[in-house]
């Protein structure tokens, strides 16, 4: 049964192009991501005099702790990247791919609410098709504040 909100009807976000106006190339955010996922994964140090992929510049995000805000800005730029891809590939692996990582974002603000951004709540976010919606707000309120942290 669908109730109102789970059909992306009342999921007013900014366009793919408005979202992703001021992101990296393609190419680049790859490379960064991957890097950031190394860091994470403790397979790759920091590197020196690099910002902390944990530095939170907002009041919203240093009320985290900065394991959870790390996570947060990897798990965004990830989703961000695979819509990203998504968008650019009309074969159905990539969108699978670009829901699946959205899904975990969602889950991540789910146990970590005071770190979403945007109008739309983790919590209302139902139908996978809604979550990369989700995850364009998110980027576009992430952006608008700054990168929190970003590497």
């Amino acid at each position: 049964m669908d109730l109102p909100g789970d059909r992306g009807e009342d999921i007013d976000v900014s366009s793919p192009h408005e979202a992703y106006a001021d992101a990296p190339a393609l190419r680049h955010e790859i490379h960064q991501v991957l890097a950031l996922g190394a860091e994470r994964d403790g397979r790759r140090p920091r590197t020196a005099g690099a910002p902390s992929i944990d530095a939170a510049t907002d009041s919203a995000t240093r009320s985290a702790t900065p394991s959870a805000t790390a996570e947060r800005a990897w798990l965004l730029r990830r989703a961000a990247l695979m819509d990203r891809m998504a968008l650019k590939d009309p074969d159905p692996g990539p969108a699978e791919a670009a829901a699946q990582t959205a899904g975990q974002l969602v889950l991540h603000d789910r146990r970590h609410h005071h770190l979403a951004a945007g109008p739309h709540r983790p919590d209302t976010v139902a139908l996978p098709r809604d979550r990369r919606l989700y995850v364009r707000q998110e980027y576009a309120a992430w952006v608008a504040a700054g990168r929190p942290g970003a590497a």
